[in-house]
């Protein structure tokens, strides 16, 4: 009988801004394959927590494991190579290079050629837009089309766990229900694991496997993400119900 494997397990993690706590002992764990969502209000700690997972930030306390290995400290830049890829709030495109030009950079630790045109391809698959504009300036694009060329991007280094920090942020509706979409193909797939910090709640539960609740730094409640749809208090606070 087979058995699921944790690829992260996140334990007692605590985190300050200099005597700011931010995270204060939090523990969770992230199932090969599945998309986990991360909801809270602002300020709660989800973007920290993600920053932390992605070496962006140090733990004061606690460890990370992912794939078997402790991370908590190591450097963003070493763990695109174990397999992590981080789409940051804001995007954080190159808005003076091409979407080509922008989407090669993401492969840029890989040398298996062919298997690049094969991810390139697959990308504007999922991109259509993107192709028709990748000799446009990444900066000139609109925000829906920016979000999808830094998951785009993130993709070309093949991820084992892509993060996403809210990809929803200043888009239209019609965006968000598109972008969301691919979130799940993407995860169908390739059977790349998501971890995925949104404060558009509707859509986190509806993408999402499992959920936590993150409020001041602790994870005040967590569950399958149906289930989390229909209870009353999550309903009351998160969904505007």
């Amino acid at each position: 009988m087979s058995t699921v494997k944790h690829i992260l397990e996140v334990n007692n993690l605590s985190v300050s801004y200099g005597v700011v706590p931010a995270l204060r002992g939090i523990s969770f764990t992230v199932d090969e394959g599945e998309i986990i969502a991360l909801i809270g209000p602002n300020g709660a700690g989800k973007t920290t927590t993600m920053h932390t997972i992605s070496g962006l930030l140090k733990p004061k306390e606690g460890n990370i494991i992912y794939d078997g290995k402790e991370i908590g400290g190591i450097e963003a830049h070493k763990l695109v190579r174990e397999g992590i890829s981080q789409v940051p709030e804001g995007r954080g495109i190159f808005p003076i290079l091409t979407v080509a030009e922008n989407i090669d950079l993401g492969a840029y630790l890989r040398k298996d050629k062919e298997e690049i045109q094969k991810d390139r391809e697959w990308v504007y698959s999922l991109f259509p837009r993107l192709e028709e504009r990748k000799n446009q300036v990444g900066g000139t694009l609109s925000g829906g089309e920016q979000q999808m060329l830094a998951i785009a991007r993130a993709l070309m280094a093949r991820p084992k766990m892509l993060l996403l920090d809210e990809p929803s942020m200043g888009l239209a509706p019609i965006i968000v229900e598109d972008i969301f979409k691919i979130i799940k193909q993407i995860n169908r797939e390739r059977n790349t694991t998501i971890l995925l910090v949104e404060q558009n709640a509707q859509m986190a539960l509806t993408a999402s496997n499992r959920a936590y609740i993150v409020e001041v730094g602790q994870i005040v409640n967590e569950g399958k993400s149906a289930d989390l749809k229909k209870d009353d208090q999550i309903q009351k606070s998160y969904l505007g119900l």
